[in-house]
């Protein structure tokens, strides 16, 4: 065995012994909040798809339709010859529907992320870049080498403490939070936000990848409500709208830049036919159903105040994403489990995911599943952790 190989299988035990180990499951989605995995038919509480598109068939149809008419690849980056008319014609539908003046497309969120920070960082290394400590981890990436002055997680605060100690010292300012955080389904207060930013001159980046779709006015975001105050804003089409890809939103100078100065956009192949064909139906179809943003913000509560009630911990959840808290990742691994034999799957969360001694069921919520599905994972938590 080369010696590296042998720090991989070192590296692997460790995991094991912190319960840490991840693996890959077959799983079919097969119906409403419904899949298949390993023969058992298991109600999904742990997928992103908010709103029950990604089985919706005018999203597979357009898919397939595009796919016909424009082929399987665009066959290069976007600026060799792989923009066509309809990537331009997407991106223009995104800077309506978020209320911007330009928008750029990316396969996935993860890269959007760590690329697009690593390029604005580029562009002036003496910036003094401000994070909250819960952001995703592709945005820790996009900050690799960068010294992070971390606030406290939603701690507006504090932030503003931190920029008035740095008021100081030369550089751009910039700030870089979500506007819905994944793990514990909280909220961060936007608008306060783009009056700290303001007051300090600072560049704000919004991470709405769990917000689009779910809020704001259309399911734009909660960015959406105040047009034009956000710098950057960036979400996916993978979650709430059904599909895949990603689009970051702001100014056309932003825009421009990126277009010139970021590796994860230039060095990457441009996205398919199919994949704008879906993006364009739920274009289409999140507008209008408010109806189903309704239903599942009221499941939302609903749940939340059930658990509250049995004394469960759900941290801050104020939207679709409820954390179940139980603390060792053992612990919730074996809830997880438990649930799982009874026909729920929830699946657990652990470090480095989550800070330790916070692993925790994540409860996900989508408009599709039935009060009836709620009472199920309700009435099996409960007994579990009783």
């Amino acid at each position: 065995m080369a010696l590296l190989s042998r720090y991989l299988a070192d590296a692997l035990d460790r995991l094991e012994r912190h319960h840490q180990t991840r693996s890959l499951v077959a799983t079919r989605m097969s119906g409403p909040a419904r899949l298949e995995r390993q023969g058992r038919d298991l109600i999904d509480f742990s997928s992103n798809d908010y709103l029950g598109l990604a089985r919706h068939p005018l999203l597979a149809e357009r898919s397939a339709e595009w796919a016909i008419r424009h082929g399987s690849g665009s066959g290069a980056s976007r600026l060799v010859t792989g923009t066509s008319a309809e990537h331009l014609a997407i991106e223009a539908r995104i800077a309506r529907f978020k209320g911007t003046e330009a928008a750029l497309l990316f396969p996935t969120g993860w890269q959007l992320n760590a690329a697009v920070l690593a390029a604005l960082l580029k562009a002036a290394p003496g910036t003094l870049l401000f994070t909250d400590r819960l952001v995703h981890g592709s945005l820790h990436a996009g900050a690799a080498g960068h010294r992070q002055i971390r606030f406290r997680h939603n701690d507006l605060d504090h932030l503003e403490e931190l920029l008035a100690g740095h008021a100081s010292e030369d550089g751009p300012r910039l700030i870089v939070t979500e506007s819905v955080f994944s793990m514990d389904g909280d909220r961060a207060d936007v608008e306060r936000l783009v009056r700290i930013a303001q007051a300090h001159d600072a560049f704000l980046y919004l991470d709405e990848a769990h917000a689009t779709g779910v809020l704001g006015p259309d399911g734009a975001g909660l960015s959406r409500g105040i047009t034009g105050k956000v710098d950057l804003v960036m979400g996916t089409f993978s979650k709430a709208m059904g599909c895949f890809g990603a689009y970051v939103a702001g100014s056309r100078l932003l825009i421009d830049y990126l277009v010139n100065a970021c590796g994860g956009f230039i060095f990457s192949t441009a996205p398919p036919p199919a994949m704008l064909g879906a993006i364009d139906a739920a274009l289409d179809l999140v507008p209008g159903m408010e109806e189903e943003r309704l239903r599942l913000a009221d499941q939302a509560v609903y749940l939340r105040d059930r658990l509250a009630e049995h004394g469960i911990d759900t941290g801050a959840s104020s939207t679709q994403i409820i954390p179940v808290i139980v603390g060792e990742a053992e612990q919730a691994l074996a809830l997880s489990a438990a649930l799982a034999g009874a026909g729920l799957l929830a699946s657990a969360i652990r470090p480095p995911t989550v800070p330790q001694g916070t692993s925790r069921l994540r409860i996900v919520l989508r408009a599709s599943h039935t009060r009836e599905d709620v009472d199920q994972l309700l009435d099996a938590l409960v007994r579990q952790l009783r």
